[in-house]
């Protein structure tokens, strides 16, 4: 037996293997890293349509609120269409109708977060704007979109969303 021999193989690992471990992580990790990037580009167009739909779903609400005429009649602006003021009207809530006790009428608790822009402002349209305007006339808010100016995954631009 040749000892010498059996201890220089017993030594640790040579500069090649520990190369080749090197290059088999490098390949994994670029092959994990756009998997990534779809991931989190997913989860936060889910929950940009989560905040969507909750601040439309609260918009439907007060509108069929005011056709009903459960909201008193100081809280609806003429020419309104019975749509809310701003978003901030449905977080501060309205008087109901008929109530002396004071109650307020609330849709949201709070303006939701847009997830691409991170922030609380909301592109707006009112009743009156046209579809596809950029701009909100200020007269209510019939629909919200996102500002932020980007593609989606399946390729539509977010603000159509």
């Amino acid at each position: 037996m040749d000892w010498g021999l059996r201890i220089r193989w017993s030594r640790g690992y040579t500069f090649v293997e520990l190369l080749v471990v090197a290059t088999i992580v490098l390949i994994l990790a670029s092959a994990i890293m756009p998997l990534a990037k779809v991931t989190s580009t997913r989860n936060r167009e889910a929950e940009l349509r989560r905040s969507l739909r909750e601040i439309r779903t609260a918009i439907d609400k007060y509108k069929d609120a005011a056709d009903l005429g459960q909201i008193g009649s100081l809280d609806i602006k003429v020419g309104s269409e019975n749509y809310p003021p701003d978003l901030q009207t449905l977080v501060d809530g309205v008087t109901a109708a008929n109530d002396a006790t004071g109650r307020k009428l609330k849709y949201l608790r709070h303006i939701p977060i847009d997830p691409m822009t991170r922030g609380t402002e909301w592109g707006m349209r009112s009743y009156q704007d046209k579809p596809d305007s950029t701009r909100w006339g200020g007269q209510n808010v019939f629909d919200v979109y996102t500002t932020f100016d980007g593609k989606a995954l399946d390729g539509t631009k977010y603000k159509d969303w």
